[in-house]
């Protein structure tokens, strides 16, 4: 999803594009995070065909533990709106309130890609920004967009 032009890229792989040898790391670092209590993957399929994915994590510092964040969105270019996006959101919510016990959540979004409309649609407030505190490339510096989300 990252080579098709999605906002997502993992901390541990460099930038696009990028190969399956690059995300391994990736993705073993995240299932080995996974616990009920402190970090849940939140699926998405289509006839059953994996459509869609995030993950939700509680923050770790004791001043944030009713806090999670939300992070690797990512929708497979297939299912772009489709509602498959919209469903994460409306699971995720549930998820982090009933499941894990959350207060709020928040994440962080890229701009130029019309992603803090997307989120708030969904309930998402923008609270602030980290003007050009992404580099895409020399000279393509983007906002980060930070929101919040009262559960």
């Amino acid at each position: 999803m990252v080579n098709a032009g999605g906002a997502v890229i993992p901390a541990d792989c460099p930038l696009p594009p990028l190969t399956s040898a690059h995300t391994a790391a990736a993705v073993d670092r995240i299932a080995g995070e996974l616990a009920p209590e402190h970090c849940r993957l939140v699926v998405a399929t289509v006839e059953g065909t994996l459509a869609g994915w995030l993950l939700v994590r509680r923050e770790a510092h004791p001043l944030e533990a009713h806090c999670g964040t939300v992070n690797h969105v990512q929708t497979d270019m297939r299912f772009r709106g489709s509602g498959v996006g919209a469903a994460l959101m409306c699971r995720v919510r549930r998820i982090a309130r009933e499941e894990m016990g959350l207060e709020r959540l928040k994440l962080t979004v890229r701009s130029g890609l019309g992603l803090e409309v997307f989120y708030g649609k969904a309930g998402w407030t923008e609270v602030g920004r980290w003007p050009g505190a992404l580099r895409l490339a020399p000279g393509d510096d983007r906002d980060e967009i930070l929101m919040s989300l009262a559960l």
